[in-house]
C-alpha cells in the first residue's frame, strides 16, 4: 500500500470515528450524568483513533471531543450545568478547559500505544492500556484545567474551604473509575477485533502504529 492510499485509509477511519463521536456526543450514548460531572464514553473513539492513526489522529478526534464538550456549555447537544456556569464566568477559559485537555489526551494516547506495542508486541494489551489512559488522562487533564483556569470559582463552589486534592478525588471518584474500566475493556475488544479483521495487522499499517512487524492480537 503506498503512502497515498495509507493517507486515504487514515482519513476514512478518522471520518468514521468523527461520525461515531458526534453520534455519541449528541445522544445519551456518550454521557451518563452523575451530579455536577458526567461519566463519558467519548474517550473510547479518541483511543481508537490514536491506535489506528497515531498521535495526530488521536489529537484530531480528541479535538472533536473537546469541541462537543464546549458546545454543551452553550446548550449545543445538551447542557452541562458546570460548563454553563464556567462559560458565564469566562467564555475563553471555558473553551480552554473543555478543549485543550481532550486534544492533549488524544495526542499522548498515540505515543502510549506505540510505546506499549514496542514492548509487548500485542494489540490487545497495548490497546487496553491505551483505553485505560484515555479515561485516566482525560480526568486528570480536565480537573487540572478546571482548578487552574477557575481556581476561585472552584474553591468557592466545590471545595468549601477544604483540601482541594481531596475535593477533586471526591468529585471524580466513581465517575473516573467507571470511565477507566469501561474504556479499558471496550477499547481492548474493539482494537482486537480490528486486528483480526486485518485492519491493523498488515505490514502496510506498520507506519500507522509505529511498528515494522505484523501486529498481533
Amino acid at each position: 500500500m503506498n503512502e497515498k492510499k495509507l493517507t486515504t485509509k487514515q482519513l476514512c477511519i478518522l471520518g468514521l470515528l468523527t461520525a461515531i463521536l458526534l453520534l455519541m456526543a449528541y445522544t445519551p450514548l456518550g454521557y451518563l450524568n452523575v451530579g455536577p460531572l458526567a461519566i463519558t464514553f467519548n474517550v473510547i473513539p479518541v483511543a481508537i483513533a490514536a491506535i489506528t492513526c497515531g498521535p495526530v489522529g488521536g489529537a484530531i478526534i480528541g479535538g472533536v471531543f473537546g469541541l462537543t464538550s464546549f458546545g454543551q456549555c452553550i446548550g449545543i447537544g445538551g447542557v452541562s450545568a458546570m460548563g454553563a456556569a464556567l462559560f458565564a464566568v469566562n467564555p475563553f477559559l471555558a473553551f480552554v478547559q473543555r478543549f485543550i485537555p481532550r486534544l492533549l489526551d488524544g495526542l499522548l494516547l498515540g505515543f502510549i500505544f506505540r510505546g506499549m506495542y514496542k514492548k509487548t508486541n500485542r494489540v490487545s494489551i497495548s490497546a487496553s492500556v491505551t483505553g485505560f489512559f484515555s479515561a485516566f488522562l482525560n480526568t486528570v487533564f480536565f480537573m487540572t484545567a478546571l482548578v487552574v483556569c477557575f481556581y476561585s470559582y472552584f474553591v468557592e463552589n466545590y471545595s468549601h474551604g477544604g483540601n482541594i486534592i481531596l475535593t477533586v478525588c471526591t468529585m471524580v471518584g466513581i465517575n473516573a473509575v467507571s470511565e477507566m474500566v469501561s474504556s479499558t475493556i471496550i477499547t481492548g475488544v474493539i482494537a482486537t477485533a480490528l486486528s483480526k479483521a486485518h485492519l491493523l495487522n498488515s505490514k502496510e499499517d506498520a507506519p500507522v502504529v509505529g511498528a515494522k512487524a505484523n501486529l498481533q492480537a
